[in-house]
């Protein structure tokens, strides 16, 4: 069946990332089409500057989010090197003949094929007024990009980072077992382990949302408590009761309350985690 097809990297799938797959889904209605998002299995860059970038979200997390704006399917493409030195008419051919497109939709700043030759505006040679091009998406005077929103998350600027997602960061996993300080403390925390590959948000206590019930929660090493070597996300659950070991949550960040820090004891600890959750009640 012809596809209309949304390129991009989609890290976050943030505003920008979503005007490109609502016209996606627009166009393939006009069309009779399925619309489909193309992607890639890793960042870009890893393999032509051989660096990591953290990424706002694991890939399961990207497709299923992609999937739930709109898109009847998402195609993830290895990025290797094959991809990387291929020539971009190569690239658009592919799009057309092995993926059926029968139109495109990429942002004005999409590059593709080897050293980043293809464009938009070669797009448009090549699929004509079947490729449509998204401009620039700002939030607050800045343009909206997933480096940005990295760069607010390791600043603490989670609300700003939020906007221009267009829904709260979210970091998922599985309930581990920590010390159980938390429970004896009477504030019983769930802890997950920052997924591996995922961009570190500026550690400290912030006000989330974790499956529909307020928390709070701690980025960082939990100085006060541990050795300080390892990164835990643990979150305490406002009115929750019941065991979630073993279980996958979605831990939703709403807004930075204050930094890591280290307390003298426990007791001062569990008073400021205390103040906290009384915070989080009032500004969400």
């Amino acid at each position: 069946m012809k596809r209309v097809i949304a390129l991009g990297f989609f890290d976050g799938v943030h505003l920008g990332h979503r005007a490109l797959l609502r016209k996606a889904r627009q166009e393939a209605d006009r069309l009779g089409c399925m619309a489909c998002a193309v992607t890639f299995d890793r960042h870009p860059a890893d393999v032509i500057f051989g660096r990591t970038t953290p990424l706002l979200q694991t890939l399961p997390q990207r497709e299923q989010l992609m999937k739930t704006l709109g898109m009847d399917e998402v195609l993830t493409l290895p990025f290797d090197e094959n991809m990387m030195h291929m020539p971009w008419q190569e690239f658009a051919a592919m799009l057309r003949q092995r993926h059926h497109a029968a139109a495109v939709v990429c942002g004005y700043d999409f590059t593709f094929g080897f050293r980043g030759e293809g464009n938009a505006q070669r797009l448009q040679e090549v699929f004509g007024e079947c490729c449509h091009v998204i401009g620039a998406v700002e939030v607050s005077g800045q343009r909206v990009s997933s480096s940005a929103i990295r760069a607010f998350l390791q600043q603490g600027q989670v609300a700003l980072a939020n906007r221009m997602l267009g829904s709260c960061h979210t970091i998922e996993g599985k309930v581990i077992p920590g010390k159980q300080l938390g429970r004896r403390l009477g504030i019983p925390t769930a802890n997950i382990r920052l997924p591996e590959g995922t961009v570190v948000p500026a550690f400290g206590v912030y006000a989330a949302r974790v499956d529909g019930h307020l928390a709070v929660t701690n980025i960082g090493t939990r100085p006060s408590v541990d050795d300080g070597e390892h990164i835990t996300v643990e979150s305490w659950l406002l009115n929750f009761e019941g065991d979630l070991y073993g279980k996958t949550i979605c831990v939703e960040l709403l807004e930075f309350l204050r930094p890591e820090q280290k307390f003298s004891s426990v007791e001062e600890l569990k008073a400021q985690i205390l103040r906290d959750a009384e915070q989080v009640k009032q500004t969400c």
